[in-house]
């Protein structure tokens, strides 16, 4: 392996900072593209999409939990995915791994989920044994088929107004691999981080930033709580 030079600390901190313009010019482009995200004309959700849940049959607007943004995530796991039922999709598992605690998404109205076609059973399994505790739905029509994640996972996002849902943003493939983080998912939801910072339409609530951060155990019980 060819390893790289060893240099003096000033040439290693000069190094540093010649990367650093070019890191927060990459910050600061993922801010304008969230910014230009949020701007993305909506696409209208008409059917009435149907899930099973762990306490009986839902909605897509009863996934969202009185929230008025919902991030959800497909995950592979049902027959003829490799290891069922013991397992689901490798990739798929390791995305569920990444994801922050939901708390802090919930603290910006958003709520986060995933589907399968796996029946409840067989989830509520898989969730004891990975120690997941995010809501988890099995689709029972042609959700996937319709939003783009019947043959490959991806992360569909809506917002809704009263009870009409929307499509706002779509992302899959090598886009999946860097979610996870609270940010990360934020910069996807249709209100952002909602930071008075954040370049956002107008209308769209915003706080101070780090004003509204919490302790995942010490948020106000409404943001955990549905509406």
């Amino acid at each position: 392996m060819t390893t790289n030079p060893i240099v003096s600390p000033e040439v290693w901190h000069q190094a540093r900072e010649e990367l650093l313009i070019k890191e927060k010019e990459l910050t600061r482009a993922g801010d304008a593209l969230a910014a230009e995200r949020r701007r993305m004309p909506r696409l209208a959700v008409h059917d009435n999409y149907r899930f099973d849940g762990p306490d009986g049959p839902v909605s897509l607007l009863d996934m969202f939990e009185g929230r008025s943004q919902l991030i959800v995530y497909r995950f592979f796991y049902e027959p003829g995915v490799h290891g069922w039922p013991d397992s689901g999709c490798t990739g798929c598992s390791l995305m569920a791994d990444q994801v922050a605690h939901l708390s802090h998404l919930n603290a910006r109205d958003v709520t986060y989920a995933r589907v399968s076609r796996a029946p409840q059973a067989d989830i509520r399994g898989l969730k004891a044994r990975m120690g997941w505790d995010a809501p988890w739905y099995t689709i029972t029509d042609e959700f996937d088929a319709d939003f783009g994640v019947d043959e490959w996972h991806g992360t569909n996002v809506f917002v809704r107004e009263g009870s009409q849902i929307f499509r706002t943003y779509f992302l899959n493939l090598r886009g999946d691999e860097a979610l996870g983080s609270t940010w990360s998912y934020l910069d996807l939801a249709p209100f952002g981080r909602q930071e008075a910072w954040e370049d956002s339409p107008d209308g769209v609530p915003q706080t101070p930033a780090y004003a509204w951060w919490n302790r995942h155990d010490e948020y106000p019980a409404a943001a955990d709580a549905p509406s």
